[in-house]
């Protein structure tokens, strides 16, 4: 419904899935989650042109104004704790001096937010948003709205240059740009979550800490993978669980009951939907993605069919979790159809990747894959 790919939600993809099926009848029978959906995915096509704008602006305006970027840099890595997003201070001007221009800061831009969590986060925190405000029968100034809702999508989307920077498998002649692109990232998220208040900025820092844990521990086990066990893929997925969990809370303010069942729902899903990109990272790059779920139970059962399937369920799992943040929504509030809809569009994502795998027919490409990796 909203993502980069679109095509995994047209009628023959649909069709394909026993959720689809189920997201096929609301949109027949106009069912109060479809019509809602909607309402903000029709807000997504129309206003996140003017997100990306105010973003474009507000970074250029940082990297433009800093008289010592290489300050900002080391500061930057001593807080995240990885050396290895650090631009070399030879290259700095050159990249400052390219980034400058804002039609090269601006192609950096939409190619990282080129991304299903961003894509996807826009309509639901934009809903969250619009529920807690319903639910506490308050009047948000636009806006506020757009500080709190563009801060914490650009804190989402952070995650993007920093991975493609630690796996280097995408974007490999941007990296140096990303690299000096992240602080300022950074810098941008904190000044609009900061117009919230002292409550909602001390959920995101706190949150984005728990996120840095995650990266860090996803970055080890991309160096040694067979070290890969059930404890350190749930730090890893710390990734996944913090920021969005962390955005949806503050949808809310920070303020109970909301901020909690926000918190929970939108970490169980994002990890849900963590599940899934790990499926359709493997059939894309034709290689069990590491570290990932699907891995750590190829290496447990030494059979990659398998793997997956538990990898499914375990997407389930998380997807119950989720749900019973929305058993604890009070009977007042308003969006509990717009939640049950987008559930079952991640459900359909998982089970469509999967599909998608066992048609490909490639498991045993992919544990030959395994089996040579795990010799070396």
């Amino acid at each position: 419904m909203s993502g980069k790919d679109e095509y995994i939600f047209t009628k023959a993809a649909l069709t394909s899935t026993k959720c689809g099926k189920e997201i096929l009848k609301q949109i027949l029978l106009r069912k109060n989650g479809y019509k809602q959906f909607t309402i903000y995915k029709k807000k997504y096509e129309e206003e996140f042109e003017d997100f990306t704008k105010r973003f474009l602006i507000s970074l250029h305006h940082r990297i433009i104004s800093d008289s010592n970027p290489s300050v900002t840099m080391k500061k930057f890595i001593e807080e995240v704790g990885s050396s290895e997003l650090i631009l070399d201070d030879k290259k700095l001007d050159n990249v400052k001096t390219r980034l400058s221009r804002p039609e090269n800061l601006a192609d950096r831009i939409v190619r990282i937010l080129n991304s299903n969590f961003v894509k996807m986060a826009f309509p639901v925190l934009n809903a969250l948003f619009d529920g807690a405000s319903a639910y506490n029968n308050e009047e948000i100034s636009t806006d506020l709205k757009n500080s709190i809702i563009d801060g914490h999508i650009i804190a989402v989307d952070l995650s993007e240059p920093m991975d493609r920077i630690m796996d280097k498998d995408e974007d490999v002649q941007y990296l140096d740009d990303y690299k000096l692109m992240n602080p300022y990232i950074l810098e941008v998220a904190r000044e609009k979550i900061s117009k919230s208040g002292d409550s909602v900025l001390k959920a995101f820092e706190e949150g984005f800490k728990d996120a840095r844990k995650g990266q860090y521990m996803d970055y080890n086990l991309k160096l040694k993978p067979e070290s890969i066990n059930y404890e350190n893929m749930i730090v890893s997925y710390k990734k996944y669980r913090a920021v969005m969990g962390t955005a949806g809370r503050n949808m809310a303010f920070n303020r109970s009951p909301l901020s909690d069942i926000y918190d929970l729902g939108m970490a169980k899903a994002a990890e849900c939907v963590g599940c899934g990109n790990e499926i359709e990272d493997s059939i894309k790059q034709r290689s069990i993605k590491i570290p990932s779920w699907p891995l750590y139970y190829s290496l447990i059962s030494k059979d990659v069919e398998k793997a997956f399937e538990i990898t499914l369920k375990k997407s389930e799992i998380y997807l119950e979790e989720a749900k019973l943040a929305m058993d604890m929504l009070p009977f007042e509030f308003q969006f509990k159809p717009f939640l049950e809809f987008l559930f079952l569009t991640v459900n359909h994502y998982n089970q469509y990747w999967y599909n998608e795998l066992m048609r490909g027919e490639i498991f045993t490409l992919l544990q030959k894959d395994f089996d040579i990796t795990m010799r070396k």
